[in-house]
């Protein structure tokens, strides 16, 4: 999973939780606000009650209803009440005869409840206790809830809505937030491309400071990674320098006329000798094709390809040579030295032997396919198998070492591709083939 995902995720569930809490919580409130309310009222009733209780001859305590609301006196009005002194009951008339179900309180005490009306109504009852003229009085008032139950629920849903309509705005905000957040590592995985396909050598810096930690090790280990390679490719390209005059020393030394009551001797050292020339010659032609730039490793065939071909035509000036080329004008995730290594050797094989045509083909599908022909006198089939053996020249009258196609198939071999020859249908001299895959 996505750290995107992972975060709106875990957001959107706390979020979640927290407006369900929420909405429980005020609907709580708001049902208990109404019905203290009601309470406040029903207890301005009920002491209203309790001050109409008069005492008369007998000891008898008598009730007189005139001061109290005649909403207790429309039938079923939803507002009821039974006063109780002693064993004798006192109901409103509004109640008609529904025996009203009511908890017994003591003296100076109160009790707030919930009982069932006439039909089945709920009510909120309100029972207060006292003692008067010696006698225990219980007076509970009870009121309706029904009106209040609908006005409750429309506030519920009203309060619903709006709680949804701030939940689903604090989502939206909150991936626009994460989205924001995280669009730095988003940079940063676009920079990466960019360094793999060669277009940066280094990522930047306008990072969150959690990643930039992070950033910085990456860029330092591709400064390092570069640096060593170049300068592995220096060193062997200096060290071949340093071997060729020995090297040089050494096969004159062959030639001594010590050597000469020694066939055998002088045949194996001029073997060695020739063997190590051929290693030098290859470091030092892998040196001249890389140089000693340190640009960033982009390839961009087109460009490269026209560059190498005025290089080629001007060592090959006694040739009219006609090179048509035929790439895209894009960078590819290529080494640039490597690729210029393969192209170079190629095109010098086919401007040692063209008589006046090249044609340079790369194409992108699945793979980077490079094709190069020449109109010479190509190869014949059974010869084919010995041309990227190093050293190995089927013309000795056209200078060279063999190494170049050696080369070749060496850098080829690197990448996971291959590497084939053959006759050019179209201009019937040599075609080399080489094939790169895009996903190493």
């Amino acid at each position: 999973m996505s750290l995107r995902k992972r975060l709106g995720r875990g957001l959107i569930a706390v979020l979640g939780a927290i407006f369900i809490l929420h909405w429980l919580a005020a609907d709580w409130i708001i049902r208990s606000a109404a019905e203290k309310q009601m309470a406040n009222r029903l207890a301005d009733d009920g002491y209203s009650l309790l001050e109409s209780l008069d005492y008369s001859d007998g000891d008898q305590v008598t009730f007189n209803s005139f001061h109290i609301s005649s909403v207790y006196n429309r039938r079923l009005s939803g507002h009821y009440y039974l006063v109780k002194v002693d064993a004798q009951g006192y109901s409103s008339p509004s109640l008609l005869d529904f025996p009203l179900a009511v908890e017994a309180v003591g003296p100076e005490q109160s009790m707030l409840y919930h009982a069932a009306g006439p039909e089945q109504t709920p009510l909120l009852v309100l029972t207060l206790g006292a003692v008067r003229f010696g006698h225990r009085i219980n007076i509970s008032v009870a009121e309706d809830l029904s009106a209040v139950d609908h006005d409750i629920t429309a506030i519920r849903v009203a309060y619903l809505g709006l709680t949804l309509l701030i939940l689903f705005s604090a989502i939206g905000l909150l991936r626009w937030d994460i989205q924001c957040a995280l669009r730095p590592l988003v940079t940063v995985r676009a920079e990466l491309e960019q360094v793999a396909g060669g277009g940066r050598q280094h990522i930047g810096s306008e990072v969150p400071a959690e990643v930039q930690p992070l950033v910085e090790e990456i860029n330092h280990l591709l400064e390092l990674v570069a640096r060593r390679l170049q300068q592995s490719r220096t060193a062997m390209g200096n060290l071949a320098h340093a071997l060729k005059s020995p090297m040089a020393l050494l096969l004159r030394t062959g030639e001594d006329s010590h050597f000469d009551g020694r066939p055998d001797l002088r045949a194996r050292l001029d073997e060695q000798s020739q063997a190590i020339r051929h290693c030098i010659e290859r470091e030092l032609k892998r040196a001249r094709i890389a140089g000693d730039q340190q640009a960033a490793p982009a390839f961009n065939p087109h460009s490269e390809i026209i560059a190498l071909k005025k290089t080629l035509r001007a060592i090959y000036a006694d040739k009219p040579l006609d090179i048509q080329v035929t790439a895209p004008k894009q960078l590819l995730h290529f080494d640039r030295e490597d690729m210029m290594e393969i192209l170079g050797n190629l095109l010098d094989n086919a401007c040692k032997w063209a008589k006046q045509r090249i044609d340079v083909e790369l194409t992108l599908a699945d793979a980077l396919v490079i094709r190069v022909a020449d109109d010479g006198p190509g190869c014949q089939s059974e010869d084919l198998a010995y041309l990227t053996q190093r050293g190995q020249r089927l013309d000795e009258s056209v200078q060279g070492h063999g190494l170049g196609l050696g080369i070749v198939a060496d850098i080829v071999t690197t990448y996971h591709g291959s590497v084939s020859f053959g006759r050019s249908k179209t201009l019937g001299g040599f075609l080399a083939t080489v094939t790169l895959p895009l996903n190493r």
